[in-house]
């Protein structure tokens, strides 16, 4: 991978619309009916997922190694979230995002995300020796 293809500043974003399966009671994370933590996570890695995603060599993916995460407000059902990271810090192939979400009234999270680019096919074929027991 060339480094100048991952440069600081990249931005990435991405949102949903809070539905009853994005919601603390659906995913075992809370009893009440608003944005899980969980799904804010996913949502804002995809977000640094989107920022690199087209800057990556042919056969080159990232995975999430490390979240820290402050969720500061709740959002509701039906309303919208967006989500955006930033890359603050690239080491090699480790990358390190400053993210943050915002419904229509509030920000609602705010956090660091670090994710490391890997070869996607060599990492799955990892992963399916030890799905396999060795």
């Amino acid at each position: 991978m060339p480094e100048t293809e991952l440069s600081i500043g990249l931005r990435g974003t991405a949102s949903l619309t809070v539905s009853a399966e994005h919601t603390a009671e659906a995913l075992g994370s809370g009893n009440v009916p608003v944005l899980s933590t969980p799904s804010l996570v996913a949502l804002v890695e995809q977000a640094a997922v989107n920022a690199v995603g087209n800057r990556l060599a042919a056969g080159e993916t990232s995975v999430g190694t490390r979240i820290e995460i402050s969720h500061l407000a709740a959002t509701a059902i039906g309303q919208r979230v967006r989500a955006e990271a930033r890359l603050t810090v690239v080491d090699g192939r480790r990358m390190t995002f400053h993210v943050v979400a915002y419904d229509a009234q509030e920000k609602i999270a705010e956090g660091t995300h670090d994710r490391v680019v890997i070869d996607e096919q060599r990492f799955l074929e990892r992963v399916r020796r030890k799905s396999c027991g060795g």
